[in-house]
């Protein structure tokens, strides 16, 4: 299986074919995964349609090394979690599958990256190691080639003096923040720069109570002066990431594809506009597992778009992951 196969999907054909072909892979050289099916008492050569896939829950990540290539560790990407929670570890063999991914989601979604100045706040991710979610946003960063492009932890004067430069200058400005951070920012400067393209990520990382998307995306949309609030939908565990334009309402790209489930029955789909665990089909995620059942809640629509609902009750609340909707 090579990238191009992956990154050059263009119908519901080309995808499944592909997720076939990867299942079977992984079926057979991921050994946790090998076994998680193996204990279902299913028979990966009678798998024969993408419906028919299991998910591996997202749980395995947090006590076994999911690998599905025998080539050496490159990078471990590890979630972000609050004291005493047991974080997750994704072992990548070839980080270049996750550049590829995001390089070409963002210019799918959002188009040339040099069109951009990337602004990133992002403290609780640059204040620990083996965050993807860093790796994404410095690449980003570099790849917009852009002198006004970089990071900031709680320099929000700073952050605030660059905004005000990119409106003058009408240079397009993305700002990717977590959400505690830009809600601190809001609290000392407003904004009224309907260009910018705020994103959020998501996570209070204890520093704030949970908020309602509704509530968040006014609050931030009054403090910097914008119609909408972006977001990222992507976690430690995938090399692929969904967006939001807008309303708590996500895509993705051609390469990743959500499905829900029972929550009573996790072996059963639903069909579209019914809430379910969401269970997410990432085929960038070649080299470890590419069928994962995550613990958080949602529905999808008609035209394959998604919304996140919530998560689980028993679940973790950690990094990446969007808040109560």
């Amino acid at each position: 299986m090579n990238r191009q196969q992956v990154f050059s999907i263009k119908n519901e054909r080309q995808f499944n074919d592909t997720a076939l072909q990867i299942f079977r892979h992984q079926a057979e050289n991921c050994i946790i995964y090998k076994e998680f099916i193996a204990g279902l008492n299913i028979e990966p050569d009678k798998i024969t349609a993408v419906n028919q896939i299991p998910f591996l829950p997202i749980e395995f990540f947090k006590s076994h090394a999911i690998i599905s290539s025998p080539d050496r560790v490159e990078l471990t990407f590890t979630s972000s979690g609050t004291t005493g929670i047991i974080t997750s570890s994704h072992f990548v063999t070839d980080v270049s599958w996750y550049a590829e991914s995001f390089r070409s989601a963002f210019r799918l979604f959002y188009g040339d990256i040099t069109s951009y100045t990337i602004l990133a706040l992002l403290p609780s991710y640059l204040e620990r190691e083996g965050s993807s979610l860093i790796y994404m946003a410095d690449d980003l960063i570099k790849q917009s080639n852009n002198p006004d492009s970089g990071f900031f932890l709680y320099n929000h004067d700073d952050l605030y003096h660059q905004l005000k430069k990119q409106q003058q200058a009408k240079k397009p400005t993305l700002l990717i923040g977590v959400t505690f951070a830009l809600l601190d920012f809001i609290e000392s400067y407003t904004l009224n720069f309907p260009e910018l393209i705020v994103m959020e990520t998501g996570g209070m990382k204890g520093r704030r109570k949970e908020m309602i998307r509704e509530e968040l995306h006014e609050q931030l949309c009054d403090g910097f002066g914008v119609e909408a609030i972006h977001s990222e939908y992507g976690m430690t565990e995938l090399l692929s990431q969904a967006y939001s334009k807008g309303n708590g309402i996500f895509n993705c790209p051609p390469w990743m594809k959500i499905i829900t489930r029972d929550t009573n029955d996790p072996m059963s789909t639903l069909d579209d506009n019914k809430a379910g665990g969401i269970n997410v089909i990432d085929l960038a995620n070649i080299n470890s597992c590419s069928f994962i059942a995550t613990q958080d809640l949602g529905k999808i629509y008609a035209d394959h778009s998604f919304e996140v609902l919530g998560r689980f009750d028993s679940s973790d609340i950690r990094g990446c992951n969007l808040l109560i909707a």
